[in-house]
């Protein structure tokens, strides 16, 4: 008797979710119309693809096919971490990625305060412009314009260095400001445009806040300080989490492009030694484990900063 009414019981709150679920799609069959392209792309490019990772376990042969490939487990991890190149790879990336980080995530959102103080409109819209304008540029131009300003014979710079009566300076060549060039040239190009959000964040703030601040005699830093930051502090927390989640996982085009035989004990980052050393020597097992393995660390990455995130603010992505 109690097996009947277990099962019973089973029946009727797979019946009645059932039916939830039917009245809701009835209800608004129109939004999930709309959800199905997107959730498709995501199953065919982004989630069955990743099924072909296995090769990172295999002895990948073009003949073969994917299942069909000798399987050697974790050859192709070993290989790579006894690499000699193994920690310089870990810490140029890791360096570049922080750095990036630590510059590049607090100057939207100083950017964003000061527009949201400009009560000019024209001067607002022009500053506005003009910071969201490099974000459009391709970074091919953006490289390309960097190599002929800090051209040694003739680039802008080392002009200007030589009219100062200044030695020019080879600032590609040297691997200690390869780091500086690449963030500082991401900084002038992102910044404008992602601190569109913070900017939508603080359009949200209810004026009342703010008469009721000047009533109090608050001075304009007060207000940015007591009013302007705790409103966008969700957000800004949000996109911290996804940015240390991608820690591990810098630009592969800009670096390459940057690069050159005299900046490469700074410059040669896991992107482009999967590049160079997977895809060019079609050794595509070995690619795919430096990069599975390079996921799997921005995984926990993400994972461990949205816990930390979730336990010290009511923010975080789960």
């Amino acid at each position: 008797m109690k097996v009947e009414v277990g099962n019973k019981v089973s029946f009727e709150v797979r019946k009645t979710i059932w039916q939830k679920a039917k009245k809701s799609f009835n209800r608004h069959w129109q939004f999930y119309l709309l959800i199905i392209p997107p959730v498709l792309y995501f199953l065919i490019f982004k989630y069955i693809p990743m099924v072909n990772s296995v090769i990172a376990f295999k002895d990948y042969s073009v003949v073969q096919g994917i299942w069909g490939s000798e399987w050697v487990g974790l050859k192709h991890f070993e290989l790579f971490f006894n690499n000699p190149q193994f920690w310089d790879l870990i810490r140029n990336t890791f360096v570049l990625s922080v750095y990036s980080l630590a510059l590049g995530f607090p100057i939207p959102i100083i950017l964003a305060l000061a527009l949201n103080e400009i009560r000019n409109g024209i001067f607002k819209k022009t500053i506005q412009l003009v910071t969201y304008a490099p974000y459009f540029i391709s970074t091919v131009i953006i490289v390309s314009m960097l190599t002929l300003m800090l051209s040694p014979r003739l680039g802008v710079v080392n002009k200007m260095l030589g009219f100062f009566g200044l030695e020019s300076i080879d600032f590609l060549g040297i691997p200690s400001m390869f780091r500086d060039i690449y963030v500082l040239s991401d900084v002038w190009q992102l910044a404008g445009y992602s601190a569109i959000i913070y900017l939508a964040a603080l359009s949200g703030v209810d004026p009342s806040h703010y008469e009721a601040a000047k009533v109090d005699g608050a001075t304009r830093l007060q207000r940015i300080i007591y009013i302007d930051l705790p409103s966008i502090m969700p957000v800004a927390t949000i996109i911290l989490i996804l940015s240390v989640g991608n820690i591990m996982a810098i630009g592969f085009e800009k670096v390459f492009l940057l690069q050159n035989p005299l900046n490469l004990a700074t410059s040669e980052v896991i992107a482009t030694y999967v590049y160079k050393v997977g895809l060019l020597n079609a050794n595509f097992s070995f690619a795919t484990a430096v990069g599975l393995f390079n996921s799997v660390i921005n995984l926990v990455l993400l994972v461990g900063v949205n816990a930390l995130a979730r336990k010290t603010s009511n923010s975080s992505l789960w």
